[in-house]
């Protein structure tokens, strides 16, 4: 083959050797604009694995690499002039401007041509190298190949907020990778620091726009702009100063990361590889691996047998996934930095630890395998928070109590609510007493029961559970005191109508399809049917208001009656009252639509109604959705810091944060993952200051006590995992090989206890050694 490689960056560089390694009669000519000893990058970061995926596919110039590289294992992060160390994480940094001399080297050895000094445009592709069988676009994350034609190679670019710059220093940070975080005049500035050789580290300094504006970089010149960063983080370079490499380019020194997204990477006979395909963030340091495996992917392909077309679709097919899934670590860690001042104001250790866990690669338990001490250390801080004291063997974070209230919980772990879709007129039965006896001696400390209606057109469907009269409230109270009886465990019961999305068939019969027959009347508080499908509900008028309330009220009270610890109103998931909140769904003219302050003045009136009449020692929550999926035509995370501040003054002890479900699935665009509504639990608590709890993909221990490690949320409610597994906390507890008061096994179950707890840990132990 005939290739044009256009960029001389690593991506493109090892692209071409690769292809001369596996076949030596490619004729490959690279094209780069600069001269071959320029570059304006510092040191770049790869792991142990990338190198190993090197030496596979070219022993030689990994060897060379090998013996250059900078290696520690240890993290330190400068916070509240405390200094924290974790170990175990293995980097190894280079130089890159000595990477790419490599890589030269070992390219001319294998008669691949350069062309240094050399422009290229895009026009060029049809004159110039009209010649080529193949043209690899591996100029970067400013593409001018890609921005070219962004529709075709269906690319989205994202122009973060945060400002940094790349700088060096003779400094030596050899003996961990450094993030320094400084309080200013002007705000909160940091630096992730490394060495990538002996005399010389990375020196990247960041900070929120607001900072960079108020400090003035914007207009200072890159020297001028490199001294004031050496005086603000003085007391950390010994003298050493700063230096830039970025003298060349006009105006501040200081640019915006671009997440770049291209969905398509090949048009014609030109594909995309490295940066100019995908980005992902320098706080996650992957941008030299991605290029590097994308080259070797994209050489394997094209000497594979398959005929170009094909070999290009696979290569987008094996490199496309593997660059989403580094991307959404990317995104979130991108994303922690530039939501940093919710966290400044951590203790340096939970700092720390939200610090590592920030983009969801880095677990506990994964911590714990790389530095047992240090993570042992963050448990006992965590449990001395939780209880004032420290046990002699580490407790790990789901296992520490919770108080809301008069309510003690001898863990973290909560029973979600599951709609059983099995109740004959609002009237549980057996079922539900086996069901929810079962999940409460499972070791959870809280469990609740499913979304309870407050009257009979305010169900979802026939087989939904009420408590709208007394021989329902007398139902549920025989459940709730087999829970108290045999378990260990609260129970909360959660109050709920369902507006315009009720009058529709069980789950397992069609989700959210209207009835056959028998249907009800909907209320809602605009006329607009849930889908096209569904029957249009009528608006609320005064009297449907207080019938409503008092409902709520109503229900409320059989709730104590009952006896539960502990009530929630669901305001989320595009029932009645979040119905109210969301505009997708309100479209009022009244004092009850427009504003938020408006569309949450009802859902708060129910509350506050419900508050007055629930016992004063015993906690109320709320189930929110803190986003329904459609920007800002919805509800916003924003938004949601509001909505749950407005609850929580109005009484609510904790915020039960989820998403969407407020419009059909085809007209939403959610963000589905592990652990993915955790961000909005995060940014609600520590934003809005209000105790939260996690629901969404959780299913792990791991999941569990990141979350709580992290400060991002104060309890984890699992459903499906419960219903699957209705002893899932006590299967956790033996997993841990924890043994304390927060999980009570049943003493007819103690013996199986003791052998899951054996068998656990002899696969742990054949997996370690496999």
């Amino acid at each position: 083959m005939n290739i044009v490689v256009l960029g001389g960056g690593p991506a493109g560089v090892y692209l071409a050797l690769s292809m001369k390694l596996k076949n030596p009669s490619h004729e490959i000519t690279v094209y780069e604009r600069n001269r071959d000893n320029d570059t304006f990058g510092w040191g770049v970061v790869f792991s142990d694995q990338t190198m190993q995926n090197l030496r596979a596919n070219d022993p030689v110039s990994a060897e060379t690499m090998i013996n250059e590289l900078i290696h520690w294992d240890d993290i330190a992060v400068h916070h509240k002039n405390e200094v924290v160390r974790s170990g175990g994480h293995g980097f190894i940094g280079i130089g890159r401007l000595r990477l790419l001399e490599i890589l030269y080297a070992r390219a001319r050895e294998l008669d691949v041509k350069f062309e240094f000094e050399t422009e290229f445009e895009v026009e060029d592709i049809q004159t110039k190298f009209a010649h080529a069988d193949l043209i690899v676009a591996a100029d970067g994350l400013n593409s001018k190949i890609r921005n070219h034609d962004l529709e075709a190679f269906d690319c989205d670019i994202d122009m973060r907020p945060n400002k940094f710059v790349w700088l060096g220093t003779h400094q030596r940070f050899d003996d961990a990778f450094t993030f320094i975080f400084e309080e200013t005049e002007h705000g909160w500035i940091w630096v992730h620091a490394y060495q990538f050789d002996d005399e010389t580290s990375t020196f990247i300094v960041e900070c929120g726009p607001e900072t960079y504006e108020a400090f003035g970089f914007e207009h200072m010149d890159h020297v001028e702009s490199a001294k004031t960063c050496e005086r603000i983080f003085a007391k950390y370079l010994d003298g050493h100063s700063l230096m830039t490499k970025s003298a060349h380019i006009r105006g501040s020194a200081w640019i915006n990361f671009p997440r770049v997204l291209c969905h398509q990477w090949v048009k014609d006979n030109v594909v995309l590889i490295g940066d100019a395909a995908h980005t992902a963030h320098f706080s996650i340091g992957s941008g030299t691996k991605l290029g590097f495996e994308d080259a070797i992917s994209l050489a394997d392909h094209l000497n594979s047998g398959e005929s170009v077309k094909q070999a290009l679709q696979a290569y987008q097919d094996e490199r496309e996934l593997e660059a989403l899934k580094l991307q959404s670590a990317a995104r979130n860690s991108m994303g922690w930095f530039e939501e940093i001042e919710r966290y400044i104001d951590y203790d340096p250790i939970p700092f720390t630890y939200a610090l590592l866990t920030r983009s969801q690669r880095v677990s506990h338990e994964n911590l714990r395998l790389r530095d047992k001490e240090w993570l042992e250390g963050v448990e006992n801080w965590f449990e001395e928070q939780a209880t004032g004291q420290v046990s002699a063997k580490p407790v790990p974070p789901m296992f520490t109590p919770y108080r809301l209230r008069g309510m003690e919980l001898k863990n973290r772990v909560v029973v979600s609510p599951m709609s059983m879709y099995s109740a004959k007129d609002g009237l549980i039965d057996d079922f539900h007493l086996v069901h929810y006896g079962a999940r409460a001696m499972g070791g959870a400390a809280l469990m609740y029961v499913e979304m309870t209606d407050v009257s009979a057109d305010g169900r979802i469907t026939p087989g939904c559970a009420g408590i709208y009269t007394d021989e329902q409230g007398a139902a549920w109270k025989r459940v709730v005191d087999y829970v108290h009886k045999s378990s260990n465990c609260k129970i909360a019961m959660q109050l709920g109508h369902a507006g315009r999305k009720g009058s529709t068939k069980v789950g397992w019969e069609g989700y959210d399809m209207p009835l056959d027959e028998g249907n009800w009347e909907l209320i809602s508080p605009s006329p607009i049917a849930w889908d096209k499908g569904n029957q249009v509900p009528r608006e609320m008028a005064a009297a449907d208001f207080e019938r409503v309330l008092n409902d709520f009220v109503a229900a409320t009270k059989r709730t104590d009656e009952a006896g539960f610890d502990m009530l929630e109103l669901h305001a989320g998931h595009g029932y009645l009252l979040s119905s109210f909140i969301t505009p997708v769904s309100n479209q009022r003219t009244d004092e009850y639509g427009g504003s938020l302050e408006n569309r949450l003045r009802f859902p708060l009136e129910v509350f506050r109604a419900m508050r007055a009449v629930w016992p004063e020692q015993k906690p109320m929550s709320v189930r929110i959705s803190s986003t329904d999926w459609v920007g800002d035509k919805g509800v916003t995370p924003e938004e949601a810091v509001l909505i749950a501040q407005a609850f929580a003054e109005a009484g609510a002890d904790i915020i039960d944060v989820s998403t969407g479900q407020t419009l059909p699935f085809d007209q939403i665009q959610p963000v589905f993952g592990r652990m993915f509504q955790t961000p909005m639990s995060d940014r609600i608590r520590n934003e809005a200051k209000v105790a939260t709890m996690a629901v969404g993909n959780i299913f792990e221990t791991d999941h569990v006590n990141s979350i709580l490690a992290a400060g991002r949320a104060d309890l984890v409610l699992l459903a499906r995992p419960h219903l699957m597994d209705p002893n899932w906390t006590i299967r956790a507890a033996a997993e841990l090989e924890y043994h304390g008061d927060a999980v009570t096994v049943p003493k007819q179950y103690l013996t199986a206890y003791t052998q899951l707890e054996t068998n656990l840990k002899r696969a742990a132990e054949m997996a370690l050694n496999a």
